[in-house]
């Protein structure tokens, strides 16, 4: 299964005192070795686990974590056997935003493997290491030439797809400075473009419906309309990534501000790990934090996140907003971390902003009288309004913090 380490890496780290120094330590954990055997999915019903298909998921250095996640996170919804394999010499590997990446498997060790679907993430350099990858492009081409499906999203159609000759004569999008780069291809600026068993798609900002689609081809619509109605996605994309704020305040900011995000076992890990990467491409500091006696944790969807610190080693620091990600199981190991809910009120006491997503404001918030209208300064989503939707909440969240051109900087390049 996938593990995220997720290490404070923002260029601006004078702003907070060094955070203690943790190994990799995946003792809690079973063991992640190379030659770890593939996870198995386990169903509540004997059906389901007959109809599970298999899906390759490489990761590189400089692989977008966002579209990484979200399709492992989507596709095991689904009850898919999501295999995630490393292109480069180590099972780690140091994903993009400050994201680590722990695979369940070398690619060395999928050659022999047959997939249902391939389905390739994008960000840079990741997609060039795909492109020169042999042991990759040879699955993928046998993958092609078996009329299986396989797929790609991002810089991946145009770097790694297209330079393979895989996208000739086919309908392909991708991110949009990568759309010269589909010569072969019919290129359309789809959200999501389908031709055959050939599924491409343009960035972070479309890897829900993108995997969704994925989720259609393997399975069909049926299960595709059951993965995506807990989602809660949104039926249409307009522009708008913000919102009027009810009760404006006057106020500046002139330093990058400092922002905690919380997570524990059971975890939404699409949530946390779009909180995380969005604000940091805003060029926050944000500190992810264990309520867990280790920093790692087991995420709602077996995904294994590693924290940057336990929350007592970093419980005291001052900061400019709390987010709190969903996911059932996390959010009530929220409620009952003594530790957490007392700086919430905190945050609230100082007039400081907080916010929560999914789960989190009925099980942490409500409870504690954290959603008075009193405090101004509050943020809240209810939903988990994936895409576009639910990076609007993470700008939301960041508003105060990246007015005008930034933020149109940092929702602009999400597609």
């Amino acid at each position: 299964m996938a593990a995220l380490h997720l290490r404070h890496l923002t260029p601006f780290a004078a702003h907070l005192s060094p955070l203690p120094k943790h190994s990799l330590n995946f003792s809690h954990f079973p063991a992640l070795t190379h030659s770890t055997p593939r996870r198995k999915i386990q169903f509540s019903t004997s059906i389901m686990a007959s109809a599970a298909k298999k899906v390759l998921v490489p990761v590189a250095n400089g692989t977008e974590p966002l579209e990484a996640v979200i399709t492992i996170d989507v596709l095991r919804r689904a009850g898919a056997d999501v295999t995630v394999a490393s292109v480069e010499k180590q099972l780690r590997v140091d994903a993009a935003h400050g994201v680590k990446i722990v695979a369940d498997a070398l690619i060395s060790d999928c050659v022999d493997t047959t997939f249902d679907l391939i389905s390739l993430p994008g960000g840079m350099p990741g997609a060039a290491t795909f492109k020169d990858c042999k042991t990759l492009e040879s699955i993928v081409k046998k993958q092609a030439a078996e009329a299986r499906p396989y797929a790609a999203i991002c810089a991946a159609p145009a770097v790694a797809l297209g330079s393979w000759g895989l996208l000739k004569g086919l309908k392909a999008t991708c991110y949009p400075s990568f759309m010269e780069q589909l010569s072969s291809a019919s290129a359309v600026e789809s959200r999501v473009q389908q031709d055959g068993n050939v599924v491409t798609s343009r960035g972070p900002g479309t890897a829900i419906e993108y995997s969704v689609a994925l989720i259609e081809l393997l399975y069909g619509k049926e299960k595709a309309d059951e993965v995506s109605g807990p989602l809660v996605m949104r039926p249409n994309h307009g522009d708008e990534h913000t919102f009027t704020e009810l009760s404006p305040v006057k106020w500046t900011f002139d330093s990058s501000p400092q922002i905690l995000v919380p997570i524990a076992n059971g975890t939404e890990e699409m949530e946390a790990v779009i909180i995380i990467d969005v604000l940091r491409r805003a060029k926050a500091q944000v500190v992810v934090a264990s309520i867990e006696d280790e920093p790692g944790i087991l995420a709602s969807r077996n995904v294994k996140l590693v924290a940057d610190a336990p929350l007592g080693e970093v419980i005291n620091r001052s900061y400019d907003l709390v987010v709190l990600p969903g996911g059932l199981g996390g959010a009530k190991a929220f409620a009952n971390s003594e530790k957490l809910v007392n700086l919430l009120k905190k945050q609230k006491e100082s007039n400081k902003f907080y916010g929560a997503i999914c789960a989190s404001p009925a099980l942490v918030l409500e409870p504690q009288g954290l959603l008075k209208v009193s405090c101004p300064f509050m943020l809240i989503s209810i939903g988990i309004f994936l895409n576009k939707g639910f990076i609007s909440f993470c700008i939301l969240c960041y508003t105060p913090f990246i007015k005008g051109k930034h933020l149109c900087e940092t929702v602009h390049k999400l597609v």
